[in-house]
């Protein structure tokens, strides 16, 4: 997306304030508030995004390795989850707010591509620029005084430079989550996949990713199997945290060890996220062997 996008003029006494307001109160309120649609909106475009790359079965890592049909389809994926999101319904266009007929937009580039149907009626714009870890959302209402003269083969045009101002937006410049993939080496990626069972896979994501929380979705994806959150915990000297804990290597869940994760001064984890750490000095292993989880062997022995 644009780096230098201009400031919206769309306030009292813009010509569509009138419409464009009510539509982003009645968006917020169906995500239940401005803080949970930022929340629930940049993950669910980081979901999206992730289900098509399928790094753990294709070894991909990035938006740019897929195919054009891919990049097509994130588009259709984001409207049908944005619609679930916000429990709206199927309109003649995308999705029908407050009795307007409502096109819904993605891009993963710096501009949208407005069809002659979605030209007078109200647009949700959404993007994300996956270099810079940024989504956006925002909503216009399609008139062609802000679209570009120029159109594509198939009639679309673009919001013109002139024409950003007109969006009224939702979330600009917001943080959303990194492609995990992008920020591990290719040769640790390489050992984590190389493991025959999803017990060492998961044992090879923990050693090579440490003191960094990792998200359940990332396990699941690198598990590849039905049953493995019982896998990832002590499972008879057979779970991945036994497998850890014999290298002197500390698995912890974000629900059940969130007190170990502070004493140990490792980030903050969600509920549903995991942290791994080899402790640096006993002082950490008694820590650790207080809550209930002894090393064998110890680190350094």
């Amino acid at each position: 997306m644009k780096r230098n996008i201009p400031d919206s003029t769309v306030s009292l006494g813009h010509p569509d304030y009138a419409t464009l307001t009510p539509i982003a109160d009645e968006i917020t309120r169906r995500a239940s508030g401005s803080d949970a649609l930022a929340a629930k909106f940049s993950a669910m475009l980081r979901q999206c995004i992730d289900d098509v790359i399928m790094t753990p079965k294709t070894g991909r890592r990035s938006y740019d390795d897929l195919e054009k049909t891919e990049k097509t389809y994130i588009g259709t994926r984001v409207e049908i989850e944005l619609r679930a999101m916000l429990r709206l319904p199927k309109g003649r266009l995308d999705t029908v707010i407050l009795g307007h007929d409502v096109d819904i937009k993605n891009t993963m580039g710096s501009n949208w591509m407005i069809p002659t149907e979605a030209v007078n009626h109200p647009c949700i714009l959404v993007a994300a620029d996956e270099v810079r870890a940024k989504c956006y959302l925002g909503l216009i209402v399609a008139r062609p005084e802000y679209l570009t003269l120029s159109q594509n083969k198939d009639a679309k045009k673009s919001i013109s430079a002139q024409g950003f101002a007109n969006i009224l937006w939702l979330l600009l410049h917001h943080p959303y989550p990194h492609n995990f993939w992008r920020t591990v080496p290719p040769d640790a990626i390489d050992r984590i996949f190389s493991g025959a069972s999803g017990n060492l896979r998961m044992a090879a994501l923990f050693r090579e990713v440490q003191r960094r929380p990792i998200t359940r979705d990332v396990v699941e994806a690198v598990a590849q199997q039905q049953d493995f959150m019982r896998r990832i915990r002590s499972d008879n000297g057979r779970g991945t945290r036994d497998h850890l804990a014999r290298e002197g290597i500390l698995l912890l869940s974000g629900q059940y060890d969130a007190p170990l994760i502070a004493a140990l001064s490792l980030p903050k984890c969600s509920g549903s996220a995991f942290i791994s750490c080899r402790p640096a000095s006993q002082t950490q292993v008694d820590l650790a062997a207080e809550h209930g989880i002894t090393l064998n062997p110890p680190p350094h022995s």
